[in-house]
C-alpha cells in the first residue's frame, strides 16, 4: 500500500507540475528562469512524496490499530488525533475500543461457560452441519459411542453407525422442526436414549443440535418392576387356587368325607402358611431395599447371631438325618439389626439343609482377614447350583429347581433377602458352587472386639 501511494501521489505531482515546468522551460530565454523551473519542479515533486509518506505512516497506524482491536494481548498504538478527517477517524476509534473490549470479553465469558456447562452434562451433547459433519460433542456423547480420536468435522455416520441418529439428525436439518425420538445405539453397548434434537440456524449456515438422555437404568428399573409384579402374581396365585379349589371341595360335599377332609384342611393350612411367608419376606425385603436407617442398630455379638441360627436349623436338619459341625467362633461383633442378621445366616442354612441330601452334612466356618473383618462360611453338600445361575441366584422370586423349591416350602425371596440385610451392614457375599457337589456361601463383615463394642 505504502509504494503504490507513494507512486501515485509522485505520478501526480509529476503530472501537475510538468506543464508548467516544460512550457517555462522552452518559452523563457534566460538559462537562470530555466533552472529555477526545473529546480521548483524537483521540489513540488518531493513535497507530494513526503505529503504521501506522512500520509501513508497515519494510515498504517490506523490499520495496526484496528487489527488489534480483537487481540487482547497486543499493545495498543497510540493514534495522531491531527485535526482532519485521519484524526476524526483516530478519535472514533478510541471511542469504539472500549466497547468492543467489552463486548469481546462478554462473549468470551459467554461462550467459557457454555462449554463448561455443555462438557459437564451427563447428557450426551452432539451438533452437526448442514452436511450432518460433527461440529461439537461434549464428553458424555464421547464416552457413549467410544473415543474415536479427533471427531470434529467428521462425518456422523463415521462416528455413529447407526442410521436411527442420523435420519433424526438429517430431518432436523431439512425440515427445521424439533423431533423428539427413543432409540438404542449399538455403539454404546445397547443402551437407550431419549433424543432430543433441535435445529441450529445461522446468517449463512444451518444444523442441529441433539441432547441424549440416557434411560437405561430406568428402563431396566421398569422391567424389574415388570418381572416383580408378574413374579409376585405367579407366586400368589398358586396358593390362591390350591386354597380355593380345596374350599370348594369341602364346600360341595367334602365336608362329609371323613377319610380326605382332615387333609383338604391341612392343604388349605399349608397354602395359608406359604401366603403369609411370602407377604412377610416381600415386607421384609421392602424394608431392606428402603435404605432408611434402622432404629434397633447396635452392636451384635457374632457367637450368639450363628449359635441362634444354628439353633432353629437343627430341627428339620436332624429330620433329613444331616449333620452340622461348628467351628470356633472368635468374639467379635457386628454393627447392625440382629434380627436381619440372624434371618441372613437362618436363610442360608436353611437352604444348605433344604438342598441337601438325606444324611449329608453342613459346616460353618469362620476366620478373621484384613482391614477388621470377619468371614463366614457355610458349606454343604448338596445338589449345587449350575454355573450359569450363580449370577441370578440373588434375584427376587429366582429358583434354581423350581418344583424342589415348592416342595419344601421356599418363597424365592430368601437369598434376595440375606444379600440385601448383609449390604446392609457394608458386608459381601459370594456363592461358589459344582452341580452335584454341594455349595459354599461366603460371607465377609466388618467388625469390632466385643470388649472394645461394649465400652
Amino acid at each position: 500500500m505504502r509504494d503504490s501511494l507513494s507512486r501515485k501521489a509522485v505520478l501526480l505531482a509529476v503530472i501537475v507540475a510538468a506543464p508548467p515546468v516544460v512550457a517555462l522551460y522552452i518559452f523563457a530565454g534566460n538559462p537562470v528562469v530555466q533552472l529555477a523551473s526545473v529546480v521548483a519542479g524537483a521540489g513540488f515533486v518531493l513535497a507530494a512524496w513526503l505529503f504521501a509518506q506522512s500520509l501513508i505512516r497515519r494510515i498504517h497506524a490506523l490499520t495496526i490499530f484496528v487489527d488489534r482491536l480483537v487481540d487482547q494481548r497486543a499493545p495498543r498504538t497510540r493514534l495522531s488525533a491531527a485535526d482532519d478527517e485521519l484524526g476524526e477517524l483516530a478519535r472514533s476509534l478510541f471511542r469504539v475500543a472500549p466497547q468492543i473490549d467489552e463486548l469481546f470479553n462478554r462473549v468470551t465469558t459467554e461462550l467459557a461457560r457454555r462449554e463448561a456447562i455443555l462438557a459437564s452434562m451427563t447428557e450426551g451433547v452432539l451438533a452437526v452441519d448442514a452436511r450432518l459433519h460433527v461440529t461439537f460433542c461434549n464428553q458424555a456423547f464421547l464416552g457413549a459411542i467410544g473415543d474415536h480420536g479427533a471427531v470434529e468435522d467428521q462425518p456422523l455416520l463415521k462416528l455413529v453407525r447407526d442410521p436411527h441418529l442420523f435420519q433424526i439428525l438429517k430431518r432436523v436439518v431439512d425440515s427445521s422442526e424439533t423431533v423428539t425420538q427413543r432409540l438404542q445405539l449399538p455403539t454404546a453397548q445397547g443402551r437407550t436414549f431419549d433424543v432430543h434434537a433441535v435445529p441450529l440456524t445461522g446468517a449463512e449456515s444451518r444444523g442441529a443440535i441433539a441432547i441424549l438422555h440416557d434411560i437405561t437404568p430406568t428402563e431396566r428399573l421398569e422391567r424389574m418392576k415388570r418381572d416383580f409384579i408378574a413374579n409376585v402374581s405367579h407366586e400368589i396365585r398358586t396358593p390362591l387356587a390350591t386354597i380355593r379349589g380345596y374350599a370348594e371341595t369341602l364346600l360341595d360335599g367334602g365336608l362329609e368325607d371323613g377319610q380326605n377332609r382332615r387333609k383338604f384342611v391341612e392343604i388349605i393350612q399349608a397354602n395359608g402358611v406359604r401366603l403369609n411367608n411370602i407377604a412377610a419376606d416381600l415386607l421384609t425385603l421392602s424394608e431392606l431395599e428402603s435404605g432408611r436407617p434402622d432404629a434397633q442398630t447396635g452392636m451384635v455379638p457374632l457367637p450368639e447371631v450363628l449359635q441362634s441360627a444354628i439353633r432353629a436349623v437343627e430341627p428339620s436338619a436332624n429330620l433329613m438325618g444331616i449333620q452340622i459341625h461348628t467351628g470356633p467362633i472368635p468374639d467379635l461383633a457386628i454393627s447392625g439389626h440382629r434380627l436381619r442378621l440372624e434371618q441372613a445366616f437362618l436363610n442360608l442354612l436353611d437352604n444348605a439343609v433344604k438342598f441337601n441330601r438325606p444324611g449329608g452334612e453342613v459346616l460353618v466356618s469362620t476366620r478373621e482377614v484384613e482391614d477388621g473383618q470377619i468371614q463366614i462360611r457355610i458349606s454343604d453338600t448338596g445338589i449345587g447350583i449350575p454355573p450359569s445361575d450363580h449370577a441370578r441366584i440373588f434375584e427376587r422370586f429366582y429358583r434354581v429347581d423350581k418344583a424342589r423349591s415348592r416342595q419344601v416350602g421356599g418363597t424365592g425371596l430368601g437369598l434376595s433377602i440375606v444379600k440385601h440385610a448383609i449390604e446392609q451392614v457394608h458386608g459381601t457375599i459370594e456363592v461358589q458352587s459344582r452341580l452335584g457337589h454341594g455349595s459354599t456361601f461366603t460371607v465377609v463383615l466388618p467388625t469390632c472386639k466385643i470388649g472394645l463394642a461394649t465400652l
